[in-house]
């Protein structure tokens, strides 16, 4: 029986999978030489692989589906093997972003057998950020291996407090974007923002390793802030980058693949639906996909290569969506019905999504925490009630198993448990007024210990 038209039929161990040759060609440099090379091959409606799973080459397949998958040690072995024989992006990517606690030490050491450098150094930066929790799991690995991730800056936590622009051009020490010297326990400053940026009602995110500033408002009359800004860690310098084609505030901003994405937001007391796409590589923003529904200072998390989003629908009741950055499309994955249930903050771990919420009779100094997993399509709620003074739950930033909150009383660490967050440790508190920013860095070697002299 001959395959549909477009369609090649490939033979791995026992099992024949019927694929789309477009689909393998645009995922595959090992598929893309091959159809485009003339050989004998080309034509034929079956191809063989040799030294391949069944297994493996089914993962890839979901994946070039844009399934998720969660893999165990073995289906991530015959993944990873896949990916470097075929040369599938896409499948690499994948890996990537599964990345945990459990398998990091097999990724790393299966990338490095198979030649899979991003995953090497994915493996390697994840292992720096939990190295005291796998530390004498550390001795196993070759000598090569274990200096390279030592070689590697981990994650800090950083901070920035609201603030206007400024006119006066002078160092302001409120205007400093600070870290938190965990060893030490307080903040060093960082940088000092630009004169004319604002971080009041901005949006604020990370993206290779820079931070982007865009929007925000200049005073109490909420004049929009049209200048953008990055702050470039390894050089340590900012500099300005096109303006968005409709100004806003009170917007959120993420970042996937090189691009930003700014999310509603408002403009002249008007909430938004827009999104516009920042290209960092040509410094061009365009108009994308509109929210499924207008939304203000939206919660907003990455994992596993996704971004999700809760927009909340009166009364009591939290929807959240995910865009798919490939097809410019929002997709409803789940919806949170609970008393005071509107998401004032949102982390992902894995693959689950932690949406924090009002505590119980609009109790702002304490908060509940409900977790959905995506996995399972399944909600469930936290025990206990994370109370903090200031409300610091309502930021939040995740590095491997733990979650750091802070407000200027104190910085509390969690470590994420499968029912709750275990309080582990209390840091100093943010010395700034105002509602703050929070998110990770990796600082490079020489420039921490400048900051740490100073």
């Amino acid at each position: 029986m001959h395959p549909p038209l477009g369609y090649v039929r490939v033979k791995v161990e026992n099992e024949l999978f019927t694929v789309e040759k477009h689909v393998l060609i645009e995922s595959s440099d090992y598929f893309r030489a091959l159809f485009e090379s003339g050989m004998r091959e080309c034509t034929q409606e079956e191809i063989q692989l040799h030294e391949l799973t069944a297994c493996g080459f089914n993962v890839m397949l979901n994946v070039l589906k844009e399934d998720q998958p969660i893999l165990d040690s073995d289906r991530i072995l015959d993944a990873i093997e896949c990916a470097a024989f075929l040369l599938v992006k896409p499948l690499t990517q994948h890996l990537i972003h599964t990345i945990n606690s459990s398998n990091c030490l097999l990724m790393l050491q299966a990338a490095a057998t198979f030649g899979l450098i991003d995953l090497v150094h994915a493996s390697a930066l994840f292992i720096r950020d939990v190295y005291k929790n796998v530390r004498e799991d550390l001795s196993f690995l070759p000598e090569d291996q274990l200096d390279y991730i030592e070689s590697l800056s981990p994650s800090t936590f950083v901070a920035v407090a609201t603030h206007f622009p400024s006119e006066h051009h002078l160092d302001d020490f409120s205007r400093t974007m600070c870290y938190l010297d965990e060893t030490d326990n307080h903040w060093i400053p960082l940088t000092l923002l630009p004169d004319k940026a604002s971080t009041s009602l901005a949006g604020i995110t990370v993206l290779g390793n820079n931070i982007y500033i865009v929007g925000g408002v200049d005073g109490l009359s909420k004049q929009i802030v049209k200048p953008c800004f990055c702050y470039d860690t390894e050089r340590n310098s900012w500099s300005e980058f096109s303006s968005l084609q409709h100004p806003r505030y009170n917007l959120t901003l993420t970042g996937q693949d090189g691009c930003l994405f700014a999310l509603g937001g408002m403009c002249k007391n008007t909430v938004l639906a827009t999104v516009e796409k920042y290209h960092v590589a040509s410094n061009t923003w365009s108009f994308a996909a509109h929210l499924p529904r207008p939304g203000a200072g939206i919660a907003c998390a990455r994992t596993m290569g996704r971004i999700f989003v809760c927009l909340w629908l009166p009364l009591d009741t939290t929807d959240v969506f995910e865009y798919r950055t490939h097809k410019d499309k929002w997709l409803l994955v789940t919806t949170l019905k609970r008393q005071q249930s509107y998401g004032h903050c949102m982390v992902a771990h894995n693959d689950n999504l932690y949406v924090m919420r009002n505590g119980p009779a609009d109790d702002f100094l304490r908060c509940m925490i409900d977790c959905f997993n995506l996995t399972r399509q399944q909600w469930t709620a936290l025990s206990g009630q994370y109370v903090n003074s200031k409300g610091a739950l309502f930021t939040a930033a995740i590095r491997g198993d733990t979650v750091f909150t802070v407000n200027r009383m104190l910085t509390l660490i969690y470590n994420i448990q499968e029912d709750k967050w275990k309080p582990a440790k209390e840091g100093a508190g943010f010395p700034r007024s105002g509602s703050m920013h929070t998110f990770l860095l990796r600082l490079p070697k020489n420039r921490l210990s400048a900051l740490q002299q100073n």
